[in-house]
């Protein structure tokens, strides 16, 4: 067995042969032959809920849109432009959920930015006399979720990011 094999791949480490991976075991098994764990469990949450968050804006998105198509809005133009960019902006969630996944450290930035800029709106959302209320509370506690997973240790660490201070291996 080579010491390719033997090596769990890093979150910087890319697979040799495209990327593509089978399933063994308990890990997943590149076409080179390396394992890749899966991802640790604090990191594998930070990912779902910005995968949640995506499929929130996109959903939302397309909600708008349909109801803008079927509908009699006041504005159609905008009505069509609020959907578009509510779909488009849940793209940015879904490749940091993407990222987090695949152990990218890229990916903590644009999920960070998309937890932070989700708590101004639950908060409008719970100033609301509306059913907006239990959306907003929840929005709000994935947002702080989300943050918390993202700043934990854990998740720096298998991220492959180094906090300030930290000496280069």
């Amino acid at each position: 067995m080579s010491s390719a094999e033997q090596t769990p791949l890093s979150g910087t480490e890319r697979t040799s042969a495209g990327g593509a991976q089978k399933a063994v075991g308990g890990t997943e098994k590149a076409v080179g032959g390396t394992e890749r764990t899966p991802p640790p469990t604090r990191l594998a949450a930070a990912a779902a809920v910005a995968a949640v968050e995506a499929l929130g804006l996109v959903a939302g998105g397309v909600y708008m849109l349909v109801k803008a198509l079927t509908g009699s809005p006041g504005d159609l133009t905008g009505a069509l432009t609020g959907a578009v960019t509510l779909v488009v902006l849940g793209l940015i969630p879904l490749a940091a959920a993407r990222g987090l996944w695949l152990r990218r450290s890229w990916s903590r930035g644009p999920a960070v930015i998309t937890q932070i800029l989700a708590l101004p709106v639950a908060w409008q959302m719970l100033q609301a006399n509306s059913a907006l209320i239990p959306a907003g509370a929840v929005l709000g506690v994935l947002a702080v979720t989300g943050l918390v997973l993202l700043v934990s240790p854990a998740t720096t660490e298998a991220l492959g990011i180094r906090r300030p201070g930290q000496d280069t291996p």
